[in-house]
């Protein structure tokens, strides 16, 4: 299984509704490849925060600076748009 094989499936693999002859070349690829790792992990952590119901308060300075890429994001997309 190649990565982009396992990304195919992972949303069936995560909800547990994976094809069970599947699961074993899935969990075969996991074990050797750290970047699928890492995205398994990541949404596994997600939907546990997301299952929790509780909010997550973002450090400041983490907030600040995604609300100063979102701004500039979206000056530079309407910039754009309005050259059109």
């Amino acid at each position: 299984m190649k990565c982009k094989d396992l990304l195919k499936i992972l949303n069936e693999y995560v909800d547990g509704t994976i094809d069970p002859s599947m699961c074993a070349e899935f969990e075969k690829h996991l074990d050797g490849c750290n970047p699928c790792q890492v995205v398994v992990d990541t949404i596994r952590k997600t939907i546990t925060i997301y299952k929790e119901g509780q909010p997550y308060e973002l450090p400041v300075e983490f907030k600040e600076k995604l609300h100063k890429t979102l701004r500039e994001k979206w000056k530079k997309s309407f910039e754009t748009q309005n050259k059109s």
